[in-house]
């Protein structure tokens, strides 16, 4: 199943992705869930799909043409992100083993959704891809055992977490370089975890203007996803609708010869297997 938020005309939905189309089932269940988010936890007693087939039954559908897609969860609670998760990308640059993952944050409003404008910062030229895979939650949790750990997953999405190089490297801390303002993307839509089948072996390849520059299978994580939520679980109180964003493979723009930048004008596209493809355009920030 593929649940996606969106704009119809001027009005936040959410629905079921089906072909072609999107059933706007927000029309029956919005007035007690009014987003995504909210029905996520509303469902975490196991009962989403029932609720979910229930609305669909009843729920106008609509050419997916006719809606604005946006950030699957467009207000997360937390956007948690992995740095350094795929051994190419540490050694590419220059870092050594860690025992613990290294995390960072992102903010809401740091993220778009499918198909809308990413925004290279007037204040950098540094602008970078990172095609990475978000693990979406689906019910609260704190010190999650990894053998519990996929329980508490509703499903997966495509991110990109575009990043600033030069902000971010003015500290050790990550998070100026990874929060400018609608810098990443989230999207197309969720596809849940039953949906997924083991999404480890999935995928992950990101393309600019046409050109793979990253390819990945998802089980090359040096910290697996089970891994992550318990170590996350463990210092925060995960949330429904909260995103880990498990990082990014070998192949980032600002370590080839000569560097690679996105710009105003390019098209960057990720790509994972068990989920659709996220693409976006990019724009110069209006002066």
């Amino acid at each position: 199943m593929r649940l996606a938020s969106c704009l119809l005309g001027s009005q936040p939905v959410y629905g079921v992705v089906e072909d072609d189309g999107i059933a706007i089932i927000s029309t029956v269940l919005g007035e007690r869930y009014p987003s995504l988010r909210s029905l996520l936890a509303g469902a975490a007693d196991g009962q989403l799909y029932r609720k979910i087939d229930h609305a669909v039954a009843s729920s106008p559908t609509v050419a997916l043409s006719e809606v604005t897609f946006l950030p699957v969860i467009p207000e997360p609670q937390k956007i948690i992100c992995v740095g350094l998760n795929y051994t190419p990308h540490r050694e590419e640059t220059g870092r050594a083993p860690v025992d613990y993952p290294t995390l960072f944050t992102r903010f809401a409003n740091s993220q778009v959704g499918h198909e809308a404008a990413i925004i290279a910062p007037s204040a950098s030229r540094h602008f970078d891809y990172e095609g990475e895979l978000a693990v979406i939650i689906g019910k609260q949790g704190r010190h999650i055992d990894q053998r519990d750990a996929e329980d508490y997953i509703a499903g997966y999405t495509c991110f990109n977490d575009g990043s600033v190089r030069d902000y971010q490297r003015h500290s050790s801390q990550f998070t100026p370089g990874k929060n400018f303002h609608a810098s990443g993307a989230c999207g197309p839509w969720m596809v849940t975890a039953d949906s997924v089948g083991d999404i480890r072996a999935a995928t992950l390849v990101t393309r600019l203007n046409g050109k793979v520059l990253q390819s990945a299978v998802i089980a090359d994580m040096d910290f697996s996803i089970p891994q992550l939520i318990h170590y996350i679980s463990g210092f925060t109180q995960l949330e429904p609708g909260d995103l880990i964003v498990t990082g990014t493979p070998g192949g980032v723009g600002y370590v080839r010869k000569p560097p690679i930048y996105m710009c105003h004008g390019d098209c960057v596209e990720v790509e994972i297997s068990a989920i659709g493809v996220l693409r976006n355009p990019i724009v110069d920030e209006a002066s």
